[in-house]
């Protein structure tokens, strides 16, 4: 399970994040494009989980950090004006630990002052907040981790559909958590097949005159949207892929005659 932060401004804080994970049991951390080297700031606020500093992942774009991810959600603290699904962090933490025992999954963090954009968010399956003030909803970046981090940890050790561990026993690590109530589909489509088929799908519409590419983010992000929504498995993927090669012209039905 991967925490991933994107271009967060000050490495103390990425420091903070990777003590949050550490105290709940998470060991994963990507930092795409990062705006200060991890220098002796992160390593103090760290106290202690330098270990996940030296192992954190560097990325130079967020689809580098989210490829073989069949999950990600991302977190914000505003509303959207393109209506998004949400879930609460218990939801959150329940979703994410489901499908981690099958395939990697994500938790996008955004910037420290402005958050996810539009475009990123587009990247994600569902959108969860923290229920804060209202009228100061404003948290540092390693305090929603934290946030995030102990939901995790409270639904690993509740374990499986509810139930506690047994008195004397460990609970299990959050990565090995059983799915909860859920059919499993073990051949989702991961971020990087996704990306692939958007792309597609995005020069697809621009070659048959159905969008005009300096004018459709709102359209591009809402059939983004629509197929998060789907999750399609692999098969299901290629066929859609399949039949936007027709549209393009690139098969003829001449192939089907007898």
């Amino acid at each position: 399970m991967r925490f991933v932060l994107i271009e967060t401004s000050l490495s103390a804080n990425v420091g903070a994040v990777a003590r949050a994970m550490k105290t709940m049991g998470l060991s994963q951390l990507c930092l795409v494009r990062p705006q200060q080297a991890l220098a002796a700031e992160a390593l103090a606020r760290a106290a202690g989980a330098d270990d996940l500093l030296a192992r954190a992942r560097i990325c130079a774009s967020l689809d580098e950090a989210l490829a073989g991810c069949r999950l990600v959600i991302g977190s914000s603290a505003r509303a959207r004006s393109l209506a998004w699904p949400e879930v609460d962090p218990a939801g959150c933490a329940e979703r994410l630990l489901d499908d981690a025992a099958r395939a990697e999954v994500a938790l996008l963090l955004g910037r420290e002052r402005s958050g996810l954009t539009n475009d990123e968010l587009s990247h994600c399956h569902f959108l969860t907040r923290i229920p804060a003030n209202p009228d100061y909803s404003s948290l540092n970046i390693a305090a929603a981790a934290q946030v995030f981090a102990y939901e995790l940890r409270r639904v690993a050790l509740r374990g499986p559909a509810g139930a506690a561990a047994p008195a004397g026993e460990s609970a299990p690590a959050p990565t090995a958590v059983a799915s909860l109530a859920s059919v499993p589909r073990d051949d989702l489509a991961t971020a990087d097949e996704m990306a692939g088929f958007y792309a597609h799908l995005e020069r697809t519409m621009t070659r048959i005159g159905f969008a005009d590419p300096a004018q459709s983010s709102t359209l591009r992000r809402r059939l983004r949207r629509l197929f998060n929504r789907a999750r399609p498995d692999r098969t299901e993927l290629n066929i859609l892929r399949g039949f936007l090669s027709a549209a393009e012209g690139r098969k003829h039905p001449d192939r089907f005659r007898r």
